[in-house]
């Protein structure tokens, strides 16, 4: 699962992959429009946009010598999901120890978990909703 994780956030780990996707929220675009706009070479560009994608966000389509480059809805969703599984796992360690810390019983536990939830839902920490 670490890999899976890897392979989808390595496309946000450089300032140029970050510029790409900028580009492409505007919609699709010739690989010879992000050359222009982000001022490097081809076979760089190239490197960034096989991480792209790789990683799913990012689909391409080549035309005549040209490849196009978008914004893969798909892939966004994965990403998301994944982003949320780590939140998720993040939120039931904490509810763990709070069951631990105060070795509540099974229902108190659950109501516990559902008021923390509440909590965090109506202070806007919920950044990327489920679907």
């Amino acid at each position: 699962m670490v890999q899976e994780y890897m392979r989808v956030f390595r496309a946000f780990t450089d300032k140029n992959r970050v510029r790409v996707l900028e580009i492409l929220c505007k919609g699709e675009q010739c690989a010879c429009v992000l050359l222009d706009d982000l001022q490097i070479s081809q076979p760089t560009l190239s490197h960034h946009m096989k991480i792209l994608c790789d990683s799913g966000i990012v689909t391409s389509r080549r035309v005549g010598h040209w490849n196009y480059y978008a914004i893969n809805a798909e892939g966004c969703t994965y990403a998301s999901n994944l982003l949320n599984a780590v939140k998720d796992h993040h939120m039931r360690k904490i509810l763990s120890f709070i069951h631990v810390l105060y070795r509540l019983r099974p229902a108190e536990f659950l109501k516990s978990a559902e008021r923390a939830e509440s909590f965090r839902k109506n202070q806007g920490l919920i950044l990327i909703r489920k679907e």
